[in-house]
């Protein structure tokens, strides 16, 4: 009997079985093939100057009976799955030789998200999962961590659950309820500091002060979450290089946050930030120049973090037209590697700046 033959029944099933997934999650949540799930739809905040992800999209909370069916839906995609493996004498396993029969004999299963979400996630490993979208804590605390229980008891293979945050939804929330849902099972936020400057964090209506940031950090940790917080320099500009990165170090200082991420600001065309550069009102740094802020700010770090530049925007190079800095998940661990963070700045700094082209090219290439 021919592989499709075997295979036709999983391959009918799962073309009937989809489950509702986001358009964005973090570099580290994509590259450690993590499953993707949606608990809310889009960002409840949505102002931000330099952002256009969710753009024109309203904010919705998903009733958690439809969360729970959709962790159902795939759970069942994955029973297909393995028992395709089983038919074909794989043993459960996942991997290139599975994927090439099944999409044989069902060529449409590429086009299924959820299938391809999965299929990807149990060759990963199955071990992480990614709740999407921009700010899942603002959903009720009981109703998270009903999800929560539910994702957990059903995926015993998941070492870790994450999900996006606003600093200023976890200032507000109880400590008894943060505390209820990492209990529950959630295990890190990521949450987009970009800056501690407070002019700053009002000019690009962030809608939080670094304050509020350092309260919502603070929580998360007290409650036993791992805390990634992303910065983004050049945010201030030629204009307010030196304060963005001074204040950026104090508050990231005061949270002592798992881990500090870099993302090196791109104006992205259609979003007011994007205008003010057009319009001469705001003037990015050069290569060199952000080099010069990220020394600022490294230098005044007071934290026991790791410091990440898991991001293409991270692309200065070095002497030998390498990358300049390691673009692996888990960076350098401060302050104990923060003087080879230093020293490989200097190296950046004394490396001609044409050498450099590249990171403008990459920031004209995706701000399309």
């Amino acid at each position: 009997m021919a592989k499709g033959d075997n295979l036709r029944e999983q391959v009918a099933r799962l073309r009937t079985l989809s489950f509702a997934m986001g358009a964005y999650r973090p570099p580290s949540e994509g590259g450690s093939a993590s499953l993707l799930l949606q608990v809310s739809a889009n960002c409840p905040w949505n102002k931000c100057t330099f952002c256009e992800m969710y753009k024109g999209q309203r904010f919705g909370f998903r009733p958690a009976e439809d969360i729970k069916a959709d962790i159902d839906r795939i759970a069942a995609i994955r029973d297909e799955i393995l028992t395709a493996s089983c038919k074909l004498g794989m043993d459960g396993g996942v991997g290139s030789e599975l994927g090439t029969a099944l999409l044989a004999a069902g060529r449409d299963l590429a086009a299924n998200p959820g299938f391809v979400t999965v299929f990807n996630w149990l060759a990963g490993g199955g071990r992480t999962a990614f709740l999407q979208d921009a700010d899942s804590m603002s959903m009720r605390p009981q109703a998270f961590a009903e999800v929560l229980a539910h994702l957990r008891a059903t995926r015993p293979s998941l070492a870790r659950v994450t999900t996006d945050a606003r600093s200023k939804t976890l200032a507000r929330r109880k400590p008894e309820d943060l505390r209820a849902i990492r209990a529950a099972g959630l295990d890190r936020l990521h949450i987009g500091l970009e800056t501690g400057d407070d002019e700053l964090l009002a000019l690009v209506r962030k809608g939080v002060s670094g304050a509020e940031q350092i309260e919502g950090g603070r929580k998360a940790i007290a409650a036993g979450f791992q805390v990634s917080e992303y910065w983004m320099p050049d945010l201030g500009g030629r204009e307010r290089w030196q304060q963005h990165a001074e204040n950026s170090a104090r508050v990231l200082s005061a949270i002592n946050p798992h881990y500090i991420r870099s993302r090196p600001l791109v104006p992205r065309r259609g979003t007011p930030l994007f205008e003010e550069v057009e319009q001469g009102r705001m003037h990015l740094s050069s290569p060199h120049e952000r080099l010069q802020e990220l020394a600022a700010m490294i230098g005044a770090l007071e934290v026991s973090s790791r410091l990440c530049f898991d991001h293409a925007m991270n692309a200065w190079a070095d002497r030998d037209g390498r990358l300049l800095f390691r673009q692996d998940y888990e960076g350098y661990g401060l302050p104990q590697e923060k003087p080879l963070v230093l020293e490989r700045i200097r190296e950046g700094l004394d490396v001609e700046e044409s050498r450099h082209v590249h990171v403008r090219r990459l920031m004209a290439a995706q701000a399309l």
